[in-house]
């Protein structure tokens, strides 16, 4: 059974860091196009970043210059450094995981059909 398990979130002010973790269980990412999503009630998800199975990182460009996506292959685990956070930015944070190979254009555009492994989420709520 996969297991994903987000931790890290929380309540900070505007121009505040959070780092976000996204913990593997069942799945290794090592081949898989890796990616952490955010949602607003009454908003659709929205992808924040992606990495792929090679290395590459794509992000949104709401967060370009701000977040930055990780991945430690040793632990298994994704994480997701946000500085200059903004009340914008506030959210239900999800990490997620392609069960098959992940590199290309899907990846790349953060795509959630993507995505075949979902984490429970983390809120991070950034006060003005």
């Amino acid at each position: 059974q996969v297991q994903l398990v987000e931790s890290g979130g929380g309540s900070v002010q505007a121009g505040g860091s959070l780092r976000l973790s996204c913990a593997a269980s069942g799945h290794r990412f090592t081949d898989s196009c890796v990616g952490w999503f955010r949602q607003v009630p009454g908003q659709e998800r929205e992808g924040v970043a992606s990495i792929e199975p090679i290395g590459r990182t794509s992000y949104a460009d709401s967060v370009k210059g701000r977040f930055t996506a990780s991945i430690d292959n040793a632990k298994n685990t994704l994480y997701l450094q946000m500085n200059s956070l903004k009340p914008e930015d506030t959210g239900m944070y999800y990490c997620a995981a392609s069960r098959l190979w992940g590199s290309g254009p899907s990846c790349r555009a953060i795509q959630d059909s993507l995505f075949d492994y979902w984490g429970q989420g983390t809120q991070v709520t950034v006060s003005s």
